[in-house]
Formats: structure tokens, C-alpha cells, sequence
């Protein structure tokens, strides 16, 4: 899975974003806002924290600021209500957390979801303001009626590879596992059980997910580079290595892939471990006219 820091564009003069999607599924991010999910109807998978949860119909879910995880739908016509707010805006949220991101009570979720939309979409003066009113609202209720602990500084392992993932991002075509082992300062054997348990995947298939979706940015966008120069400039040393690395990530080989192929909506893997986020389509229902943008 491809671990990366997502981006929120809110409204203008407001630090909140709300909306709906129909079989959702993502890859495994993170972002430093805080993103609010309840599920409508259907049934959702939710990594956090490197543990997996599953959420039905009238469950909620909370991934505070930092935090990675991924989120698919298990079941079709699954519906989701995602409120995404800036961290900061909330001050309680920086002293405070949730013990478990899961919800154990009931809350009107979708009456406040409802409340949102309207305010965010007539944007009438000060609605900046009013929607900070209504999430504050919101999360005082389950902050009062779930565990709650304070917090502790984060720790110093997991804010580097944070920053080894941000690395990985800019810079895949050249790092080897050596280079991400001494960037942690640990042993082979430790980085490699570290980086499963927080990727869902080993270094080699994440590095190799990276490369080739750049290949496939590289062959959409250029035509001037032949399959080699490709190869060599995404970090692969054969032409060999990259024709098969690429073949079992998108199906098929760099000179036959559709002119409209996006790997992040075909990712999967020969392995029987293999993350698939492509069960149905993912679609946007309905929002307040923010959008992500990865």
C-alpha cells in the first residue's frame, strides 16, 4: 500500500469539509487534519493505527491528526459520511484523545452531517465560524460519551518514518532497502517486520508500487523516452526486471497499457496478501465543494 500525506483544500473561509461516497477506498495516507466517518448504510474495512476495523451501518470512526490508515468498502453501495476538519481549530483536541478510534456510542451523526452541508454550501457571512460551531458540537458529545486519555508527544520512531515516507515519495527511483534501513537506524530484520506492520506491505512491493506508477505517469506523459530510459529513470536496473515488475502490478506490459490507465485504480499483487482497493467503484455522492487533492 502506498503510504502517502494527503492534502485538504477546504471552502474558502472555513477549515471544515464535509460529504458522501459510494465505495470508498483509499490507500493507505495520512493528512494533519482530522477525518470523522460514519458509515450509512453498507460495511467498510478501516486500517488505523496498525489495526484493522470493521464498521457497519450506523458505526463511526475517528482518525486524529497524523495518524495513517486506509479505508475500503467490503460490501457494494456502501455509503460514507466523511466530515474532514484542520487540526488546531478544536483546542480540547490538542490536549485530549480517543482511547480507541472506534465509537462505541450513538451519536445524531447524520443530522449534523446534514446541518454542515447546508451551511457550507450557502457560505452566508461568518458560516466559516458557524460550521467550527456545529463540529465543535459534534465532537464535545463524543468526547463526553467515549474514553478518552491525553495525550504524549508522538513518538520519535514513527515521526521518521514519516519523513522516510516523504523521502520514498520524492526520491523512489533511487532508494534501496539499505538506504531506508540506515535512514531508521535499525537492523534489516527489525526494519522489515517495523515497515509490514505499518504499510500492510514489504518494502520491496512498496518501492516497486512507487516506481511503477511513475513509470505509468512517465509513459501517459512522455514519448520521447524509450521503455529503457523509463526503466532506469523509475529505478530499475534491467529493462528485464521492470517489463515483469510491471506486468504483475497493472496486468499488463509498458507497451500495451491503456492510454487512460491509472494504477492507483487497478493496484494489485500476485501475492495472496495482496491489498486490492478495487472492489466497486469509488464515487463522490455529494460534498460542501472542497475537494482532496493527494
Amino acid at each position: 500500500m502506498l503510504a502517502k500525506r494527503e492534502i485538504w483544500k477546504y471552502p474558502e473561509d472555513a477549515k471544515v469539509w464535509v460529504g458522501k461516497y459510494r465505495n470508498s477506498h483509499n490507500l493507505l495516507h495520512w493528512h494533519y487534519d482530522c477525518e470523522f466517518i460514519y458509515v450509512e448504510q453498507g460495511l467498510l474495512d478501516v486500517y488505523c493505527e496498525r489495526r484493522d476495523h470493521i464498521l457497519r451501518a450506523g458505526e463511526a470512526f475517528f482518525t486524529d491528526s497524523g495518524q495513517m490508515h486506509y479505508q475500503r468498502a467490503l460490501a457494494p453501495d456502501t455509503v460514507l459520511v466523511v466530515f474532514v476538519f484542520k487540526s488546531g481549530i478544536l483546542p480540547f483536541l490538542e490536549e485530549y484523545r480517543l482511547t480507541d478510534p472506534k465509537l462505541h456510542q450513538s451519536y445524531p451523526i447524520p443530522e449534523f452531517y446534514g446541518r454542515l452541508l447546508r451551511v457550507l454550501k450557502e457560505r452566508r457571512k461568518f458560516y466559516g465560524e458557524e460550521a467550527r460551531c456545529i463540529l465543535e458540537e459534534l465532537m464535545i458529545g463524543v468526547f463526553r460519551g467515549e474514553q478518552i486519555e491525553r495525550r504524549v508527544k508522538e513518538d520519535r520512531t514513527e515521526t521518521a518514518f514519516k519523513e522516510l515516507l516523504e523521502e520514498l515519495q520524492s526520491h523512489c527511483e533511487r532508494y534501496r532497502f539499505q538506504d531506508a534501513v540506515r535512514f531508521m537506524n535499525m537492523s534489516e530484520a527489525y526494519f522489515s517486520r517495523y515497515f509490514k506492520a505499518m504499510t500492510g506491505s514489504t518494502f520491496t512491493q512498496y518501492i516497486n508500487y512507487m516506481r511503477i506508477d511513475r513509470a505509468v505517469q512517465l509513459l501517459r506523459s512522455s514519448s520521447d523516452l524509450s521503455m529503457t530510459e523509463i526503466a532506469e529513470q523509475c529505478g530499475f536496473e534491467t529493462i528485464r526486471s521492470f517489463n515483469r515488475t510491471f506486468r504483475e502490478l497493472t496486468g499488463a506490459s509498458p507497451s500495451r497499457l491503456p492510454s487512460d490507465y491509472s494504477l492507483k485504480e487497478q493496484f494489485s499483487l500476485t501475492s495472496e496478501d495482496a491489498f486490492d482497493p478495487t472492489l466497486y467503484d469509488c464515487t463522490l455522492i455529494e460534498s460542501c465543494d472542497g475537494e482532496s487533492v493527494g
